[in-house]
């Protein structure tokens, strides 16, 4: 067991609260099947076998029908939480389950505190922490991309990772071990060279985690996109057309956009989180130039721009100007000349061959914004996922590869100083810590009140 937990039997709604078409109730504990057994009508659900439902009706003490039911029993290890686990699915009023979790609290279980059914299941093997954690970001999911990320978590795939760079590197750690038993007869059993090549072959996988997690924390909370340009470009009147309803505030008047307006958006199975903008320009009006300067701001951050211009009003020099400006920040973009429909042919096709990276849409004819979507989805980098690379999108996870990566480090530079196998055996250790804390191999209290405490109730 990875950590020791209360045995006792907990009991908690694994459904949503509120109305609906059922309720699911779930108990776990070695007193589970039995507490359900006291007030189940219908047949002994203790002579029944595991992963079997059977009918009945709950009773209260009197005799009382609360709900007609289905009892589904499971006998650890072979239940999500490794212990006895029943699941209840009444019919979907509030007030039935109030009283069904009343009724099984009066006969012996205790309410359960958050990502309690997890965290049993965690403690009992079952899963490993990171596998845990991806139980939470699997719930949380609101794409497709952020979905199949925690689903390979949540298989394993990100802790196998993990746990080979460990098992090779507690070879080695081992070795270094040894070589301090022996230390007065200068005994060498680790080659420096070995291990020296070990660690790079480490740090170049741990690299690339790290690397991932820029674009798995995209994929989990959605991509930051401003809708950048100067005033009365079209950037409301994009939003809006983006998500297909009145969001934001759309008028002839320039500098309309004082704050932002953000909304999310699901495209190709990516979240996008829209952030519109007030509009770029010198202002005298003290609201306006925070609205701008916070524009920029925004800007700076982003994972990607959709930097517009008014074609039918602007010259390519003044688009120019924009685009140096824009190509500063550093940030992917896509430059997008808006009100295609008012220009001339002449015109049109000089926009054609003065930026790679320009799209011809008009906002408000819904001209081009499928082909927006296609190209903003494209600068996403969506291969890297669909070719099921390991994703870190763990925000702990990335900070324990970072610290893994600066004690390989230390490792390194205590070979080259020829440094002692007492002090590299001190580094190579604070490394396999790190690396435990992304699958649990090492806990402490306050880390597992942290991650399980953020879970729902019934999970």
């Amino acid at each position: 067991m990875h950590s020791t937990i209360e045995l006792d039997t907990i009991v908690a709604l694994a459904t949503v609260p509120g109305q609906s078409a059922i309720h699911v109730i779930r108990l776990s504990g070695p007193d589970a099947i039995k507490i359900v057994n006291k007030v189940f009508k219908g047949k002994d659900l203790e002579k029944q076998a595991g992963h079997t439902a059977h009918f009945g009706t709950i009773r209260q003490e009197d005799g009382t029908i609360v709900d007609e039911v289905l009892a589904t029993i499971f006998y650890g290890p072979r239940s999500y939480t490794g212990e006895n686990t029943v699941e209840i699915s009444c019919h979907g009023s509030q007030f039935i389950a109030d009283q069904l979790l009343q009724l099984f609290m009066q006969v012996g279980a205790r309410y359960a505190k958050a990502g309690e059914f997890t965290q049993r299941a965690f403690a009992n093997g079952k899963l490993d922490l990171a596998q845990a954690e991806a139980v939470a970001d699997l719930i949380a999911a609101d794409s497709h991309a952020s979905r199949d990320a925690a689903m390979q978590q949540m298989r394993g795939g990100f802790s196998r990772d993990i746990k080979k760079l460990r098992e090779k590197l507690i070879h080695f750690a081992s070795m270094i071990e040894l070589e301090l038993d022996f230390s007065e007869e200068d005994v060498e059993f680790a080659s420096r060279d070995d291990l020296k090549e070990l660690i790079y072959e480490l740090q170049k996988v741990i690299r690339a985690l790290i690397d991932s997690f820029s674009m798995g924390n995209v994929l989990k909370n959605g991509v930051p996109t401003v809708i950048a340009g100067k005033p009365n470009a079209g950037k409301s009147t994009l939003l809006n057309a983006l998500l297909n309803e009145e969001k934001a505030i759309v008028s002839e008047v320039a500098g309309t956009t004082r704050d932002f307006i953000e909304d999310e958006i699901n495209i190709g199975g990516v979240t996008f989180r829209f952030v519109d903008t007030a509009g770029l320009r010198e202002t005298q009006d003290r609201v306006e130039a925070i609205g701008v300067q916070r524009s920029y701001e925004k800007m700076k951050k982003a994972s990607l721009i959709m930097y517009m211009f008014d074609a039918a009003s602007s010259t390519i020099e003044d688009v120019k100007a924009e685009v140096e400006a824009l190509e500063a920040l550093g940030v992917p973009y896509i430059l997008v000349a808006n009100k295609i429909d008012q220009l001339s042919s002449e015109l049109s096709k000089e926009f054609d061959t003065f930026n790679e990276h320009l799209l011809k849409i008009s906002a408000d004819k819904e001209i081009g914004i499928e082909e927006l979507k296609e190209r903003a989805l494209h600068l996403v980098n969506l291969d890297k996922v669909q070719s099921g690379n390991t994703m870190v999108t763990n925000a702990r996870h990335y900070q324990s590869l970072r610290e893994t990566m600066k004690a390989l480090d230390d490792v390194i530079n205590g070979i080259d100083m020829e440094m002692t196998g007492d002090f590299l055996a001190i580094d190579i250790r604070s490394s396999l810590h790190h690396l435990g804390e992304i699958t649990g191999e090492v806990t402490t209290d306050d880390l597992l009140e942290n991650i399980f405490s953020k879970f729902c109730i019934g999970k």
